[in-house]
Formats: structure tokens, C-alpha cells, sequence
């Protein structure tokens, strides 16, 4: 499965190295290219600002490779803000889910932000949880499955989704399996 990383989230954490009333000159342009990010459309505009980044990241190579002493003795990134951000968008442009949805295998089906589904299906889903939170987390998980069982395309009939719907055990082997991955 691709991965689109909503592109305002993206922006979001350049954002917060930066605030919105940067300083540095270094901040500054990498604010501005988070803004630009909100409104790239098309692979051509993806390169382009994929090339921008990185005659940025050039450009401030040895600014953002300054190191402060700490009081304890140790070093730490004089910019760790910016290092971060910068570190956040080379990860997320090496792992190629910053323009999934430029691809034209995709013909514009996809969006660029999340957040139809974040104010849409999760706003839902955690008012749910919210709701029953004195429900065990088995039952609020199956709560969940029903909730999008009931809320698709063509839903099923109440007595085939109880067919399908996992036991409480099986619910219970995944969480233990997910917590030992940890």
C-alpha cells in the first residue's frame, strides 16, 4: 500500500521549528517553503520543490552543523529545531510519502491532506471511544469494527458482520502480539 504524509502536517512540523515569525534567515526560508508545500499540485511541482529543499538544505548545511556545549559537558545542534525539521522532511522525501498523490498511476484520486478523514471518519471514531470509556479495550475495539462496518459502502447485514467480527480472544492475541513487538 502507498502512503500519502498529509502534506499540512508536514508543514505543521516545519512550523513548529520554525514559528510563524521566524528570525534566522534560515528559518525564514524554510518557512516559506513549508507554506509553498501546501501548494504543490502536480509531480513537475513536487520536483520542483524537492530541488528547492535541497539547494535550502545545501545552502545551510554548516549553519545547521553548528554544536553548543552543554553544562554538562555534552553537544547538542546549536539550530536542533531546524535539524529536526530538516531531518523530518529528508525522511519523509527518502521514504517517498510526501507527494504519493502526485503519482499519475493515482489520476488525482488522492488528496494531499488527511483531513477529511481526521475531522470526518476519526473525530467520529474517538467521540465514540471517548463516549464508552469505561468499556473494556476489547469492546472498544469492537466497537470500532462495528462503527465501520455500519458506515461503509453496501454494509453488511447485522448477523454477517457478527460471522466476521473477531472474538474477543482473537482481539486479545493481537494486542499481546503487538505489545511484545515493543
Amino acid at each position: 500500500t502507498r502512503v500519502q504524509r498529509c502534506t499540512f502536517h508536514a508543514f505543521g512540523t516545519i512550523k513548529q521549528a520554525t514559528t510563524i515569525g521566524p528570525k534566522l534567515a534560515a528559518s525564514k526560508e524554510l518557512y516559506g517553503l513549508g507554506k509553498q508545500l501546501l501548494h504543490v499540485k502536480d509531480r513537475e511541482q513536487a520536483a520542483s520543490w524537492i530541488d528547492t529543499y535541497l539547494d535550502w538544505c545545501k545552502r545551510w548545511e554548516g549553519f545547521l552543523a553548528q554544536k553548543t556545549k552543554r553544562d554538562d559537558g555534552g553537544w547538542q545542534y546549536t539550530h536542533e529545531r531546524l535539524v529536526r525539521a530538516r531531518n523530518s522532511v529528508n525522511r519523509l522525501i527518502g521514504a517517498e510519502v510526501l507527494f504519493t498523490y502526485t503519482d499519475p498511476q493515482f489520476e488525482g484520486a488522492l488528496p494531499a491532506m488527511n483531513n477529511q478523514i481526521e475531522g470526518g471518519i476519526n473525530a467520529q471514531l474517538r467521540a465514540m471511544i471517548k463516549d464508552h470509556s469505561g468499556m473494556s479495550l476489547t469492546r472498544r475495539i469492537k466497537a470500532i469494527f462495528w462503527w465501520c462496518y455500519q458506515h461503509i459502502e453496501n454494509a453488511a447485514t447485522p448477523a454477517d458482520i457478527l460471522k466476521i467480527m473477531p472474538t474477543d480472544a482473537q482481539l486479545e492475541e493481537c494486542y499481546l502480539n503487538q505489545e511484545n513487538l515493543h
